[in-house]
């Protein structure tokens, strides 16, 4: 089968799923013909993004969030006002995505949670299998954990799945714990995280510093107040930026590294345990690798609030407001048996045969699609 991939490009959590997805694919014998990325003059692709896909790539700029001016949390309001002057570029990047649909003629458009796939699949209604995939459709099941007493960001966050998903054929939840859909559809299907290989390559090794891993820089602060009331605490930390006036003063204990996602693997698997903030996909390695993580929901993202929620319930680690480290840090000296991580191995181990047969389904369904439409390709018909 031909894919195209439609990635969001804010935090790098959608690009490695799909980096993932890209080799499970390419091994199965599938095409992956087109990767589009949707970008942002906030947010640069990492460059280990860009070597994986071994095919065409091109970036078009996307709605995206917008940061407070402390760079720490989301500003809903600047948010709206900076996507809604931006129409005419997302009309030009919605042209210039049809163009691409158009040349590469895909039986199957892969969409990881970017809007502009959203709006291009409910306009311009190609005939490929528009499939969405990412942990925030696991909205649809009855045991997904709601942040409480936030009923207008939730709404906000069902209108970006309805969105992102307008007219798909099927959404596909990545989910920490296993669960079975509520459904006999076949329209929410529920997998286990896409997790790349190199993740799954590591074997973890208990060391004795923390892992700090924050996209925002306006954390930075706050990571270095925490290295200076615990000096006896080795930091390793990733971050998106750095204040240079800083640099004089951080302790000797915390050392800070820009985001590269070898040393990161490297780090992680290294660590005693990772702070962060709630990420899916951060959670998903940590627990993966088998180690313990507190993480800090970004202020004005509401589906980070209910990471945070689901982390804990996957018996991940904690979740805590601010970055304090002390109550993570009786947790490790507490007697906290890695249950969440021996459960989540179990879970993850079905994922290849849950992809093995979402193939096979696809296939059946192209296939039924050419005999009712013997004139037509299964590819882009508008």
């Amino acid at each position: 089968m031909r894919f195209l991939f439609i990635i969001q490009g804010e935090g790098r959590g959608h690009m490695t799923q799909a980096i993932a997805m890209y080799d499970l694919l390419t091994k199965a014998g599938h095409q992956v013909n087109q990767v589009v990325i949707g970008s942002s003059k906030r947010r640069k692709i990492p460059p280990f993004v860009l070597r994986r896909f071994n095919c065409p790539i091109e970036l078009l700029e996307s709605p995206n969030f917008v940061s407070d001016q402390s760079n720490k949390s989301v500003n809903i309001r600047k948010t709206i006002w900076h996507n809604t002057k931006a129409l005419p570029t997302y009309l030009n990047s919605l042209q210039r995505l049809h163009c691409l649909v158009s040349d590469v003629n895909p039986e199957v458009i892969l969409n990881f949670y970017d809007f502009l796939a959203g709006v291009y699949q409910a306009f311009f209604r190609p005939r490929s299998l528009f499939v969405c995939i990412g942990h925030q459709y696991l909205t649809d099941h009855s045991s997904f954990p709601w942040a409480k007493n936030r009923r207008f960001a939730k709404q906000l966050f069902l209108l970006a799945n309805n969105i992102t998903s307008w007219g798909c054929y099927q959404r596909i939840a990545l989910s920490l714990r296993s669960l079975k859909p509520e459904d006999s559809s076949g329209e929410l299907l529920i997998w286990p995280p896409l997790l790349r290989g190199e993740i799954q390559a590591k074997e973890p090794i208990d060391g004795d510093f923390l892992l700090v891993y924050v996209v925002n820089p306006g954390y930075i602060d706050d990571i270095v107040r925490m290295g200076r009331s615990n000096p006896n605490l080795k930091m390793e930390v990733f971050s998106d930026g750095m204040n240079q006036n800083l640099s004089g003063l951080i302790p000797a204990n915390v050392r800070f590294h820009p985001l590269d996602d070898r040393n990161f693997i490297e780090k992680l698997a290294g660590c005693r345990a990772l702070v962060c903030t709630a990420g899916f996909e951060s959670i998903c390695e940590a627990l993966f690798l088998k180690k313990p993580v507190m993480v800090v929901p970004v202020a004005g993202q509401y589906e980070q609030a209910c990471n945070a929620l689901d982390m804990e319930i996957a018996g991940a680690g904690i979740w805590r407001e601010t970055f304090d480290l002390q109550p993570f840090l009786d947790y490790l000296e507490s007697d906290n048996p890695k249950d969440g991580a021996t459960i989540f191995s179990r879970w993850y181990t079905e994922q290849q045969e849950k992809i093995d047969q979402w193939l096979q389904d696809l296939a059946l369904k192209l296939s039924k699609e050419k005999t009712t439409h013997p004139s037509t390709n299964t590819g882009l018909q508008f």
